[in-house]
């Protein structure tokens, strides 16, 4: 078991299929990345860290950093943002696309550095 699972499987049970989601999504984006805690949060590292996710108890939080924010401003109308964070409710469907695609922008970001 990954350091990631074990914290999804400490979390709320209410909230682990959405955890499990959002962590698989961002695996299939980029499974080289290394998996590790960092920050006390789940996190994708891929020479600095890529992206983070955390368990709340009213939200799942996504934090791609204020750069993915910008880039994807239009689309994330729809969530409570703040500078380098994303909340996305339990009740409601994850936007698997929009995730994919802010993993992927980040990734694309570091590669360029």
């Amino acid at each position: 078991m990954t350091v990631i699972e074990n914290y999804i499987n400490n979390a709320d049970t209410s909230h682990q299929e959405k955890l499990n989601q959002i962590y698989l999504l961002i695996k299939s984006v980029v499974p080289e990345a290394e998996e590790k805690i960092s920050y006390a949060m789940p996190t994708f590292y891929l020479k600095k860290n890529l992206v983070h996710f955390a368990d709340f108890k009213h939200h799942l939080g996504f934090y791609p950093t204020p750069s993915a924010i910008v880039e994807f401003e239009k689309e994330l109308k729809p969530y409570k943002t703040s500078k380098g964070a994303i909340q996305f409710t339990y009740e409601k469907p994850l936007p698997e696309e929009l995730i994919k695609k802010i993993v992927q922008f980040r990734k694309e970001e570091i590669e360029l550095k």
